[in-house]
């Protein structure tokens, strides 16, 4: 319970009635693991709050390996997986103010032509101290829709790297571990998304496929302007958003609510 609420935490009357445990019993339970440095709690009113201490069970599970699992790796093999799942999400909500962490988004639609592109090429721009940006598709196209190539070069934004590609690529051994997965599109040709590591915390921002799109060039120029509006005012509140201090389960919902965004042009643009 408490690791699923991350750092929010959770009320200790809360937790003893979820486990059916008188409160003074489960109290002095919790205020033993928080002596041993596996809890931290705080106060809010009347309520202690207690949340898992991240850094701490780290800790013990590198001992338990490193010295009670010695000579037995058949026993340790399913702590090591845990181990570096727990040490992924201890990297990533570390707080930004200490050290360069810099985090991992991919971008993903259908062909990866138009909409991940352009969303890859803005977050790079936007938010080049704090996030590296990646884009993929199910069916990657042999290159991406040059209008929308043009329309990111004609306002300023570096292209060179842009090129349709797989998300395989990003399945592979050695494949940067992504942080947030944001998919673009409601359907990717019937195939499932597959998990890029079970810390990504996953999204849908869905707009409508440029590719799709049959009005005239005047129409269609108004529609990459659109994309284009609508992708950025995404990314700037993803961006701005503090990600030392939102547990998993928050950003999921926060990332959600940008989601929803989607502008009445946008839609009026695909309809037709």
């Amino acid at each position: 319970m408490l690791v699923g609420a991350g750092r929010s935490g959770v009320a200790a009357g809360e937790i003893a009635e979820s486990e059916g445990v008188p409160h003074n019993t489960m109290s002095t339970h919790l205020a033993i693991l928080a002596r041993a440095g596996l809890m931290r709690f705080r106060r809010e009113s009347r309520s202690v709050i207690y949340a898992v201490d991240l850094e701490g069970t780290q800790a013990l599970f590198s001992y338990l390996l490193s010295d009670c699992c010695a000579g037995h790796p058949e026993v340790c093999a399913p702590l090591v997986d845990l181990a570096e799942q727990m040490s992924g999400d201890v990297r990533r909500w570390a707080p930004l103010a200490h050290g360069d962490r810099v985090f991992s988004v991919l971008f993903l639609c259908t062909a990866n032509s138009a909409r991940s592109i352009m969303a890859e090429v803005l977050l790079n721009d936007v938010g080049r101290d704090r996030f590296r940006a990646y884009s993929a598709g199910s069916h990657p196209a042999a290159k991406p829709m040059p209008a929308a190539i043009e329309r990111l070069k004609s306002l300023g934004h570096d292209v060179s790297g842009a090129r349709s590609k797989s998300w395989d690529e990003f399945l592979a051994p050695g494949a940067p571990r992504m942080d947030f997965v944001i998919a673009l599109c409601d359907v990717l040709r019937g195939r499932a998304c597959p998990e890029f590591g079970r810390a990504a915390v996953s999204a849908s921002w869905s707009l409508p496929d440029p590719a799709k799109f049959s009005g005239s060039a005047a129409e269609r120029a108004t529609m990459f302007n659109e994309l284009y509006a609508s992708l950025r005012r995404r990314i700037e509140i993803f961006a701005s958003l503090p990600l030392a201090s939102l547990d998993r389960r928050m950003l999921k919902v926060r990332l959600g609510e940008i989601g929803g965004g989607r502008t009445a042009a946008l839609e009026k643009g695909h309809a037709s």
